[in-house]
């Protein structure tokens, strides 16, 4: 009787693609989980949650992204300084039309695990408020995300 083993990803077996995702007109947490789930890897039956496998992701349009409800004036993004009263804080409208990359920078950030793994993620995400970005030579395949 012959046993059937488990094989796991490693690093170095593990094959990342590139991947292009247009988030024109998408609710920013909505995003931030599929974005979050490409990262990790966990739309590949190979996933193995201690290894980096996921793949590279590339987010266009992040200015046409949006929130739901009364969040846009009531949700408050913190930063600072590194100075003594030096506490800012932003809306989510303002940051959105200053720095939308921001926005969904930090809604990724806050779904990928506490680890130090997740430092390693988050170095494959690519954001871009408008349509122009400088990795079509990785020829990523586009993603449609469902509203």
């Amino acid at each position: 009787m012959e046993r059937q083993k488990t094989r796991l990803e490693t690093p170095q077996t593990a094959k990342r693609d590139w991947v292009i995702l247009d988030v024109k007109g998408q609710v920013v947490g909505r995003a931030a989980t599929k974005i979050a789930e490409i990262l990790r890897g966990k739309h590949r039956p190979t996933f193995t949650p201690h290894v980096d496998a996921g793949d590279f992701v590339v987010v266009v349009n992040a200015s046409g992204l949006r929130f739901t409800g009364g969040k846009p004036k009531q949700k408050v993004y913190y930063r600072h300084t590194g100075y003594f009263g030096g506490l800012k804080e932003i809306t989510a409208e303002k940051q959105l039309a200053a720095h939308p990359d921001r926005v969904l920078r930090d809604a990724v950030w806050g779904m990928l695990p506490k680890n130090r793994l997740s430092r390693q993620l988050i170095k494959k995400l690519k954001i871009y408020p408008g349509t122009e970005h400088p990795h079509s030579s990785q020829s990523p395949t586009e993603l449609k995300l469902e509203n």
